[in-house]
């Protein structure tokens, strides 16, 4: 096995060399018809507009440009809903949000569904997964189910701790998120040890728990993830001079829903310019162990002489909004939560290429099939990557068509109290939320605000309505509303029941217990009220 440090720029140079001279590594030849390996890398939490200029700029990501120089990147990836279960739902299934009835953590595809893993198995592929999943249901904790479910009663309760940042080890420390090395230790053996001797194609599979904020059990038993944590070893691959504190809008002027999540999160409080740059550099940090994991696979499959018969994927399940728009985490739309990478290399694929084109998870499942040459179902909500990256007519690989020229994503679960929609096309973000009328949408011009400070609802009221219309035309989303409302009353009643007696305790000390247990009498009366 080759030396557990991660590759440096030294090994980063030695992996260029073996690729060709700093050329794109040497794909199978043009007569072989044989289909190619596929290697899918899903982090948790990572921001995508890390991945291009400017946000490149503030961590070294050696084998995401590594990627970038011999491969295709995405310029506007979208997660179709913004926290880990949900998400991972759309991408194993090719379909949204709404039509998986993923609503939060607790609820996603059932355990015998059927993804695009197990039918590129059922046509020969030899499937291997290792690492983070999380698309079935009953996963996560009980305080993240039940925050989900009583999101509209009447109550405001901190569900986090304050985000804080924690340094660990010592300059020469670089695993930090001992899990992740371990699954990734794993991953490179098989390559190493069996991939390289399969006679089929292989698809291999590695989820990354990474750059995900690490639990905060200062925050009591029932604590959440509020941790950023990180080694000099890593936090020395940030540039500090290139991390961007964030404005925020006042308390008072912000967006009732975000003022609700900033709440949620614990972020209404004070926050110094010093505390808001570590927070983003130690997430940064992150990113930067993250992406040498990344490197570990790409530089086995060099060794192993399969760098150039497989297509790499890299993506993840949503991005992270460190301290943007007074948040930390996801569950919102905003670029830093919804915003996701997706690199792609391998035979076939474009080097040093980027494309501007808006896509989003649910493409990962055509492209799969289309990458095994398997019928594509004409149900899915994605379409294929593959014309983008071979830059191939969309009609020559898919009856259905052209791609649209928007994305949606939908988020229905925690530390927001409405079910929120959005639509991407063009350089407009449209964000509505609910029935479309009890809450006032937010409209964003990406071009001229990248940083979304500036909802031009009220100024643009026939874009808004146009892009309504068209969000109408997919989802008639005031009913799923409905439906996401009822089915947490009735998840909450079950699980109440459940409990008999013990429903006082168990409800009290949840993650909110630090509030909760201020009134108890208040906060139960509200849910009496909400049943």
């Amino acid at each position: 096995m080759r030396d557990s440090r991660p590759l440096g720029r030294a090994g980063l140079a030695l992996l260029l060399l073996a690729a060709g001279a700093g050329a794109r590594p040497r794909p199978a030849a043009s007569g072989d018809q044989s289909r190619s390996n596929v290697v899918l890398v899903a982090c948790d939490s990572l921001d995508g507009r890390l991945t291009f200029f400017p946000g490149n700029q503030t961590v070294d990501l050696p084998f995401i440009n590594f990627m970038k120089r011999h491969g295709t990147v995405f310029l506007n990836a979208y997660t179709n809903s913004p926290i880990c279960c949900p998400s991972r739902a759309a991408m194993w299934s090719g379909l949204f949000t709404h039509l998986t009835e993923s609503w939060n953590n607790f609820k996603g595809l059932d355990a015998d569904y059927i993804t695009w893993m197990d039918l590129l198995e059922k046509y020969g592929y030899r499937a291997q997964k290792f690492g983070k999943l999380d698309f079935t249901s009953g996963h996560h904790s009980v305080s993240n189910r039940v925050e989900a479910w009583t999101r509209d009663v009447d109550f405001l309760l901190r569900q986090e701790g304050r985000p804080r940042v924690k340094l660990t080890g010592h300059r020469k420390q670089f695993r930090v998120m001992e899990k992740d090395w371990w699954n990734t230790d794993k991953a490179v053996n098989w390559i190493k040890e069996e991939a390289i001797n399969l006679t089929q194609p292989f698809i291999l599979y590695l989820g990354l728990n990474l750059p995900h904020p690490y639990p905060s059990p200062y925050a009591g038993e029932n604590f959440g993830s509020s941790t950023f944590l990180t080694s000099p070893y890593w936090l020395e691959k940030v540039n500090y001079e290139a991390i961007k504190i964030p404005k925020w809008s006042s308390l008072s002027e912000m967006h009732p829903v975000d003022y609700y999540s900033s709440y949620t999160k614990n972020c209404t409080g004070e926050f110094t310019k010093e505390e808001v740059r570590n927070i983003r550099a130690f997430y940064y940090a992150m990113c930067a162990e993250t992406d040498a994991m990344l490197g570990e696979i790409i530089s086995a499959l060099q060794d192993t002489g399969l760098l150039g018969k497989t297509i790499i994927i890299f993506t993840a399940d949503h991005g992270e909004l460190a301290m943007e728009h007074r948040q930390f985490y996801k569950m919102s739309m905003y670029e830093g939560s919804s915003h996701v990478p997706l690199l792609v290399m391998g035979p076939g694929v474009r080097e040093q290429q980027q494309i501007p084109n808006i896509v989003s998870l649910v493409d990962i499942y055509p492209t799969m099939l289309d990458i095994a040459r398997i019928p594509v179902p004409q149900n899915l909500s994605g379409h294929s990557l593959i014309p983008l990256l071979r830059e191939r007519a969309e009609s020559e690989v898919s009856p259905r068509g052209p791609r649209p020229s928007w994305v949606l994503s939908e988020f229905h679960g925690c530390n927001v109290n409405s079910s929120v929609y959005m639509l991407r096309t063009g350089k407009w973000k449209y964000i509505t939320y609910s029935d479309g009328s009890s809450v006032p949408p937010q409209l964003f011009d990406l071009a001229a605000d990248p940083d979304e400070l500036t909802n031009l609802a009220i100024k643009f009221p026939a874009t808004v309505h146009s892009l309504d219309k068209i969000l109408r035309s997919i989802v008639n989303y005031p009913k799923v509303s409905s439906s996401v409302q009822e089915y947490n009353k009735q998840q909450f009643i079950i699980w109440k029941q459940s409990l008999g007696h013990n429903y006082s305790s168990v409800i009290a000390n949840l993650r909110w217990h630090q509030d909760w247990l201020k009134d108890r009498k208040k906060y139960e009366n509200a849910i009496d009220k909400w049943l």
